[in-house]
């Protein structure tokens, strides 16, 4: 079992930026791929970005060259994801969520309860 907590939501202005971090916990060694999906009311959610243990991404074409998703590599970080937002639109209001996928599941089958980002024209 793999839990999964995000932090770094908030309300932030049109251009500006905001770093969300997603803390995993239980069995971390088990994780493959993570990434971050987000929910608009009213729209489709949408996979936004994700990173393979190796260090692989890919990032929806609504955010590419304004998000980066990282991972951490040192002892003490190994458990945490991020993604970098900058040059947020109004559009980027969501609920953000991390999920992580642990085979042989070939889905993401964890999730995490989401954290607000709003942004403001």
């Amino acid at each position: 079992q793999v839990q999964l907590m995000e932090s770094g939501g908030g309300l932030v202005q049109a251009g500006g930026s905001l770093r969300l971090s997603c803390a995993a916990s239980g069995n971390i060694e088990g994780i493959d791929s993570m990434g971050w999906s987000r929910h608009t009311p009213g729209k489709q959610d949408e996979w936004v970005a994700s990173i393979t243990s190796v260090g692989s991404t890919y990032y929806a074409d609504s955010v590419k060259g304004r998000f980066t998703i990282s991972r951490g590599t040192s002892k003490n970080s190994k458990n945490m994801m991020y993604l970098q937002m900058n040059n947020l639109k109004p559009e980027d209001t969501a609920v953000y969520r991390c999920a992580a996928l642990v085979p042989p599941a070939p889905q993401y089958d964890y999730w995490g309860q989401g954290t607000q980002v709003t942004v403001s024209s």
